[in-house]
This record gives C-alpha cells, sequence and structure tokens, in this order.
C-alpha cells in the first residue's frame, strides 16, 4: 500500500465483511528480493510490523504469514476429513470388483504349460457351461433384449414350424378341381357308384409330400439358431483367438454333420407317413361321419368367439399423411375380432375389424422403412378398414411379424394362396361343371383329407422337435461335452491355442497395476490422520446496510458523497480516506472468502484514488 494507507477497517471486517474475515501478511519488496533478504528476516520483520504498528498492535496476533499457513491448513485439513471416507468408499469398492479377476491373472504364467493346460480345461468346461444353459434356460445372466437359444428355438418349434405347415395348404378350389379329376380318372369309361378310396389316397398323398419343405425348412432354422448360439458362447473365449476360432470351428462343423442325418430322419418321417393310410385310426372321421364334419367345425369354431389370442403394440403403416401418417396402437386379437386401441388401458377403442374372410399377405420393407410389414385384405375386395381395400401392420423385428402371423392362424386368419399362372389358366379353359353326384363325392373326399390331414399335421408336429431334440440338440451338447477337449488337443499344440492376444496381455497388465495401485491407496489413506481440531464456521456477516445501499437511487452529481461506516472525514483540503479496501498485496490477503450474498460486484483492490475535497457549493437540490 502506498505510504500513509491505513487498512484497519479492512483488517477488522467492517468496511467489506467476510465471513472468515481477512488475514494480513507483509511480503518482501522488490527492495528486499534485490538484497537477498531470507524469508526468516522477512518473517521476523512482519511480526515486527504488527506488534509496534499503532493500528494493528491489537490484532497482530491474528496477522501474518504463520497465522495464514496455520487457518488454510485447517481448511485443507478439514477438507480432507469431510471427503476422505467418500473416497475410501468409492476407491473399496474400485477395489472389489477387480479382486476376482485379478486373482486369476495373478496365477497365470504365460510361459507355463501347466497353467496353459489348466486354463484351457476351464475354458472348455465353460464353454459347456454356457452352451446348455443358454439351450435349457437359467436363472443367471439372462438376456432381456430379445430372445436368444433355446427360448428362439422353442418359438420355431410351436409357432414357426406350425405357420409353416398351414402356408403349405394348397387353395380349396384348387384342392376340388384335383378331387374331381382323381374321382374320373380312376372311374375310367365306368360310371362309378361309389367315392372310390384310391382318390382319397392319391390326394392325401400329395398333401403329405408337400409337408417335406416346411419339414427341412424348420431344421434349417433350428441349426441357424445353433450355430448363433455356439458363437455367443465363444465370445468369453476371445482373450485367446486360437481357441475360439478352433472351438467354434469344431462345434459347427459337428453341428453341420448332423444337419444331414437330422434332414435324412426328418424326411423319413414323411415317408413314413406315405407308406400306408391307417384310415382306422380313433380321430379320422370315416366315410360315415364325413357329412357331418362342417357342421362339427362351426360348433367348434362358435365355442371359441370371446377367446383373446394375443395383444401388443403395432404400427398401421398405410394412414395417410394427412390424417397424421403411420401411428401406434395397442391390438388385442380374439377367435372373431381384431380390435386397436389408443394405448395399453383399452379405454379407447379406434376400431373392431371382424376376421370374416379375411387373409393375411407379406409385404416387401420398403427402402425409407426400419420396421417389417404385413397386411390384411378381405378376399371378397371388401374395404377392410375405412377407405382402405388392405391393412398394412408393422413391427420392429420379423419375429415380431412371425410370431403375429401365428397367433392370425390360430384365430382362423390364413396367409394368403399362390395360384401360379397355369393353374389360372388351365381352370379357366376346362370350365367344366360337376353333376350332382359327383358334388357329393368331391365333397365326401374333401372332407375326408381334411381330418386325415389334421391326424398327419398333429403327428408331425409332434415328432418334429422330438427328432431334431433327440438328432440335433441333445448330441450336440453330449459333443461338446466328451469329444470338443479331444478335438482341441488333436487340433494342434495346446501351448498355440492359449496365446493370449495383444488385447488381452494389456488388460492383464492393467488389472493387476490397478490392483496393486488402488490396494496401495488405501493403504496411504489408513495412515493419514484427521484428527484436526478447529472452530466451527462463523455465522455470516450482517449485510443489510449493503443491501440498504445498493437499492438507493444513485446520488445525483450535486449531492454530496457519504461516507461509509468506520470511515473519519478528514480534514479540509485533504484527500478524503479511501472508500475501498486497500490492496491486498504486498500488505495483507485473505484466507478462504467466500462472496457475501448481497456483495455487490466490485473491481479487484487497487491503489486507492485520491479525489479532491468535494467542492462547498456543490449541494443536494431540496426534497
Amino acid at each position: 500500500m502506498d505510504e500513509g494507507t491505513d487498512a484497519r477497517d479492512v483488517l477488522e471486517n467492517k468496511l467489506l465483511p467476510l465471513r472468515r474475515g481477512y488475514i494480513g501478511v507483509v511480503n518482501r519488496s522488490q527492495k528486499d528480493i534485490d538484497g537477498k533478504k531470507d524469508i526468516k528476516a522477512a518473517m521476523e520483520a512482519e511480526r515486527k510490523f504488527f506488534f509496534t504498528h499503532p493500528s494493528y498492535r491489537h490484532m497482530a496476533e491474528k496477522m501474518g504469514t504463520p497465522r495464514l499457513q496455520r487457518v488454510l491448513n485447517e481448511q485443507l485439513t478439514n477438507h480432507i476429513r469431510d471427503t476422505l471416507p467418500a473416497f475410501r468408499s468409492k476407491l473399496q469398492s474400485q477395489l472389489l470388483a477387480l479382486d476376482k479377476e485379478a486373482e486369476e491373472y495373478r496365477g497365470y504364467r504365460p510361459d507355463d504349460p501347466s497353467r496353459k493346460t489348466k486354463q484351457l480345461l476351464q475354458m472348455v468346461q465353460q464353454f459347456s457351461v454356457d452352451f446348455e444353459k443358454r439351450i435349457e434356460g437359467s436363472g443367471d445372466q439372462v438376456d432381456t433384449v430379445e430372445l436368444s437359444g433355446g427360448a428362439k428355438i422353442n418359438r420355431i418349434f410351436h409357432e414357426r414350424f406350425p405357420f409353416e405347415l398351414v402356408k403349405m395348404e394348397c387353395d380349396e378350389k384348387e384342392m376340388r378341381r384335383e378331387i374331381s379329376y382323381a374321382i374320373k380318372n380312376i372311374h375310367g369309361i365306368r360310371t362309378g357308384l361309389f367315392t372310390p378310396d384310391m382318390a382319397f389316397e392319391a390326394i392325401v398323398k400329395k398333401q403329405v409330400i408337400k409337408l417335406k419343405e416346411p419339414c427341412v425348412k424348420c431344421v434349417d432354422m433350428v441349426i441357424q439358431e445353433l450355430i448363433n448360439t455356439v458363437r455367443q458362447c465363444s465370445n468369453k473365449l476371445e482373450c485367446f483367438p486360437r481357441l475360439c476360432e478352433e472351438t467354434e470351428r469344431i462345434v459347427t462343423t459337428h453341428i453341420r454333420d448332423r444337419e444331414s442325418r437330422a434332414k435324412d430322419q426328418v424326411l423319413l418321417l414323411i415317408d413314413i407317413q406315405l407308406s400306408y393310410i391307417n384310415t382306422n385310426h380313433e380321430d379320422f372321421i370315416g366315410f360315415a361321419n364325413a357329412q357331418q364334419r362342417s357342421s362339427q367345425t362351426n360348433k367348434s369354431q362358435s365355442a371359441s368367439v370371446n377367446q383373446v389370442i394375443r395383444k401388443g403394440w403395432l404400427t398401421i403403416n398405410n394412414i395417410s399423411i394427412m390424417k397424421g401418417g403411420a401411428k401406434e396402437y395397442w391390438f388385442v386379437l380374439t377367435a372373431e375380432s381384431l380390435s386397436w386401441f389408443k394405448d395399453d388401458e383399452e379405454k379407447e377403442k379406434k376400431y373392431m375389424l371382424p376376421l370374416d374372410n379375411l387373409k393375411v399377405r407379406d409385404v416387401e420393407k420398403s427402402f425409407m422403412s426400419s420396421k417389417h410389414i404385413f397386411c390384411i385384405f378381405n378376399t371378397e375386395s371388401r374395404n377392410v378398414y375405412k377407405d382402405n381395400r388392405t391393412l398394412e401392420l408393422a413391427c420392429d423385428t420379423q419375429d415380431d411379424v412371425d410370431s403375429w402371423k401365428s397367433s392370425l392362424l390360430r384365430a382362423g386368419v390364413y396367409p394368403e394362396k399362390t395360384v401360379t399362372v397355369e393353374s389360372e389358366t388351365t381352370s379357366s379353359s376346362d370350365n367344366f361343371s360337376m353333376d350332382p353326384q359327383l358334388e357329393r363325392k368331391v365333397e365326401t373326399i374333401r372332407n375326408l383329407v381334411d381330418s386325415y390331414m389334421a391326424i398327419v399335421n398333429k403327428c408331425i408336429r409332434d415328432l418334429m422337435p422330438k427328432a431334431i431334440m433327440h438328432l440335433m440338440i441333445n448330441n450336440v451338447k453330449d459333443f461338446i461335452n466328451a469329444e470338443l477337449l479331444a478335438q482341441l488337443y488333436s487340433a494342434g499344440d495346446q501351448n498355440s491355442l492359449m496365446d493370449e492376444s495383444q488385447e488381452q496381455a494389456q488388460r492383464r497388465d492393467e488389472v493387476l497395476r490397478t490392483h496393486q495401485a488402488l490396494k496401495e491407496a488405501l493403504a496411504i489413506i489408513g495412515d493419514i490422520s484427521t484428527t484436526t481440531i478447529t472452530t466451527p464456521m462463523p455465522p455470516p456477516v450482517d449485510t443489510s446496510w449493503m443491501g440498504i445501499n445498493r437499492r438507493s437511487p444513485p446520488p445525483s452529481p450535486t449531492a454530496p458523497r457519504r461516507m461509509s461506516s468506520g470511515q473519519r472525514p478528514g480534514p479540509r483540503g485533504a484527500p478524503p480516506p479511501p472508500n475501498r479496501p486497500g490492496p491486498l498485496g504486498p500488505f495483507n490477503n485473505s484466507a478462504e472468502s467466500p462472496q457475501a450474498p448481497s456483495r455487490p460486484n466490485r473491481a479487484p483492490p487497487s491503489i486507492p484514488s485520491r479525489r479532491p475535497p468535494p467542492s462547498p457549493t456543490r449541494q443536494a437540490p431540496p426534497s
């Protein structure tokens, strides 16, 4: 500060009050530094200054660099004491998270063959356990995002495969035409009096042969899911690239080998069905009851009228942009109708669509849309929804589309039959008419074929999952448990199989280094003493006078200046005392100075300006 400047009001916390007050210090001047004045002498001169100065000696014990050091040390220690428990807990949780992994890495020796052998055995065993858990299901490590493993195979067995069977059924008109041709060709030039058995067998065998395609497709879908499961389980072996590659190759090769055997067995099941048409089956209606089948079907359909088959969110894709564009609704499918609501509370129903004469058609995925689409249409060319001939429904995944198709299949909404151009031209060119007697024979055989094909479909639906489980899934599990390790040993050198990837080596070094650093940090924290005793935080200072001054209007140019509290008027002709605190350096400094709530924004302290005394002629105008 300038010579003769008094900072007593500042240091006594009167001019600009701070919650922790002020601590004045005397720093070395440039002259002292040039004169090689050491720190010890400077601190002694500082102490002498405060104890001898008439303005500061009454508070000399609270001034000086040693006092500032002690206060700041208390501040730092208190902060450490407050934050140390949370920091220690964070370090301990990180240490616990790394304990198991660090223990495994600590025991691993890249150059020790015995350690590599042990690691190989553990990896193969873990792969076997993971594969079995994904197929059979397990409570730990459950995927909550999508279906995988056994759950997806279960959907293939009980949703996708039945849907594929129904898709293979032929059109009603085409079947009746084939039956009529078969009856006429069997009678030849004769006029038959009875319905021929051979026509029934010929039509049934033709329908049974069509089952081969969906059965083979079911095997392909299961194999693809098995390969995906093997790939997911082998992800844990990525730290050993050669082991991961060999394991995936060996198991996938075995699955492909079993694929041909499974398909041969599945085709054998179809051939067995073709070899003998069992008309004495207990579920077969027989010739006597063939005419009553349609009435029984109607009764069974009416019994399941109000059954809710499925609920879920679907997007109606073909709403025009003028009406809001594609929207998502909550759909409820029953045995007789398809309804959708505004939300899943089912309070505001938007529309109810009867299922009569409805069928399902696949729609190609558009270029701009990420959703998968299928549509519902009326076979009588009527509008399905308002002015729309079709109702396009969109799902996020193809699996959801297949699942909804299966549910619609249960409700009696079948997929569209693809009729070739040749069959259309043939039917239009023949344009034959059947007499009433032939009509009755066709109807009888049609009912018999429906009854027998229901028996065959029921048998195939039951045998297919069993055959695939025995020939594919259980066999692959047994192979992994019993043969995989031997195949890996015969594939090459075990040491090369257990060579780490560069990323794994870096990960091991990083984990071990981090684990050791955490242990050392906790040991250091345990040695820290936090028993510092300090006085509590002083209460906030009273700054109401500053708020009053701030809210008052600025003084007019002719108004006399007010003096702040603690400021003494100087003699006439002398410069007034400073109305702001003096500079904090090189004389004084503060410890920790949180800003008072009503403290105005001020410029940093500088040399007090020396203003001329106010002119005696400048008076405030009378109010």
